[in-house]
């Protein structure tokens, strides 16, 4: 079976950067990444990665939004999302595994984003 695939999304270059580093070097997943909601959208439709990543707060689409349209997409529906955020309380959202709280241990990202996932621990 090959690396999984994992779309990351988030308006913050440097929290991109460092979630996409951990997740390939500590987990040795494949990583594309999104600066927007919308661009996710595209992304994910585009790529079909096995699971999104996904920033709550974002201008424009914000990470609710663009879940909403992932999963009112037959094309993306399929494509699980667990939330990346610094909000408290996370209402329940179609698609959404469920959620990582920030700030959050980079070391600790990919057995979390996982153990959420129902992936083999890396």
């Amino acid at each position: 079976m090959s690396a999984p695939t994992i779309l990351v999304t988030d308006d913050d270059e440097a929290i991109r950067e460092v979630v996409q580093m951990t997740l390939e070097i500590i987990a040795g997943w494949s990583v594309l990444t999104a600066a927007s909601g919308a661009e996710a959208v595209e992304v994910a439709r585009a790529h079909q990665p096995d699971a999104v990543l996904m920033d709550m707060m974002m201008p424009g689409m914000n990470g609710l939004e663009a879940t909403a349209a992932l999963a009112a997409d037959e094309s993306t529906r399929h494509i699980p999302v667990v939330l990346l955020t610094a909000k408290a309380q996370v209402d329940d959202a179609p698609g959404v595994r469920g959620v990582i709280a920030k700030p959050f241990a980079a070391r600790e990202l990919p057995a979390q984003v996982a153990e959420l996932l129902g992936w083999p621990a890396p």
